[in-house]
């Protein structure tokens, strides 16, 4: 099956450009990569013209204009232009480790979602990794928290089973779905702007829709790069809108990714 490999970024070049070098160093290539891009300025655009011209995978860069954080909206529209039956889908703050997308094929089933676990990495060796442009972290390295998360043993994910509930460990920076569920939903739901629960919304709405979650850990993992946290003024109201998700158990929403196909 095609594969699509989404990434969203903002205005954060040196972070795009290793998640960037580690897409391309996966053991099993997507079939095309896609950036979502939250209204980065030209900075960003020139990266991934140049990044282009080493790159043998298909790649489409989906801008949208700077008008606050719209995650949503940005990603119905990359999706849209995907030509792959599946999605692995990261931020671009998110290291992946070299055999993310093998892990995440090795588990894709039909009628399941899978998400996979997020190491941190410090603080203080944010700086020293993008000197070194360095990718490939293990449950040793010295940059690294919540180390546990990032011991590498497929087999053992095995171990985890299906459930139609949405788990506390789930975090849409590594998240993976076949895109007919996806659009069978209506996608995103680009009511909600400003940080927080667009993802879990979406994965709800998956789950009330018959859609059920693996956890796949001890497999795709991802390594994400410290940096400040994004305003949640926001918040309260996407909450509000996540609970009525819940509440009216809500499959199919309006505002949605049906305009761009």
């Amino acid at each position: 099956m095609k594969t699509t490999l989404l990434i969203s970024t903002y205005n954060w070049v040196e972070a795009l450009e290793l998640v960037m070098d580690s897409a391309l160093s996966q053991s099993r290539l997507p079939d095309e990569i896609l950036i979502a891009d939250d209204g980065s300025d030209d900075t960003t655009k020139s990266f991934i013209e140049e990044f282009r011209k080493k790159c043998e995978i298909p790649m489409q860069h989906i801008w949208q204009e700077d008008l606050g954080f719209r995650k949503a909206k940005i990603l119905n529209k990359a999706i849209a232009k995907s030509n792959s039956e599946y999605i692995i889908q990261v931020d671009g703050d998110c290291i992946i480790h070299k055999n993310f997308i093998k892990n995440h094929l090795n588990e894709a089933q039909k009628g399941l979602y899978l998400y996979g676990s997020r190491v941190n990495i410090l603080p203080d060796f944010v700086d020293s990794i993008f000197l070194k442009k360095k990718i490939i972290f293990n449950f040793f390295s010295k940059e690294i928290k919540n180390r546990t998360r990032a011991i590498h043993i497929p087999f053992l994910s095995k171990f985890y089973k299906k459930t139609n509930r949405i788990s506390n460990k789930f975090r849409g920076c590594n998240v993976s779905y076949w895109r007919e569920d996806f659009i069978s939903i209506n996608g995103y739901n680009e009511d909600f702007e400003g940080w927080g629960r667009e993802d879990s919304d979406l994965v709800i709405r998956l789950s009330n829709n018959g859609v059920k979650a693996k956890r796949i850990r001890y497999a795709a993992i991802v390594f994400h790069i410290h940096h400040k946290i994004k305003s949640k003024q926001n918040f309260d109201l996407n909450d509000k809108m996540q609970n009525k998700t819940v509440e009216n158990n809500t499959v199919r929403i309006s505002n949605g990714i049906n305009q761009y196909l």
